[in-house]
């Protein structure tokens, strides 16, 4: 059975920085790509940021240069550090394993100005 339990996440101020975590298990981590998504009412789940078995990586043009993903093989845990945070930043971020589909439970990110 494959789960994925997201941690972090909360409220911040504008400018502020934040750090979430994805644990999964169920899965031979190391070998999977893990992406990170998010989502606000209203709109589809977009991509935010990915990470290959290998350490290869790749943003959405709206957070590149500000967030970064990140791997632990070790602790089957993928990390999304999200800096300088904007208020349109806000949304429920989603950890995701590709091959298989699966998704953690989402975690709520606000971003007040």
């Amino acid at each position: 059975q494959v789960q994925l339990v997201q941690s972090g996440g909360g409220l911040v101020q504008a400018g502020e920085s934040l750090r979430l975590s994805c644990a999964a298990s169920g899965i031979w981590f190391s070998i999977n790509a893990m992406d990170w998504y998010r989502q606000t009412p209203g709109k589809q789940r977009e991509f935010v940021a990915g990470i290959s078995s290998g350490g290869s990586t790749n943003y959405a043009d709206s957070v590149r240069g500000r967030f970064f993903v990140s791997r632990d093989n070790a602790k089957n845990t993928v990390y999304l550090q999200m800096n300088s945070l904007k208020p349109e930043d806000t949304a429920v971020y989603y950890c995701k394993v590709p091959r298989g589909g699966y998704w953690g439970q989402g975690t709520q990110v606000t971003v007040s100005s």
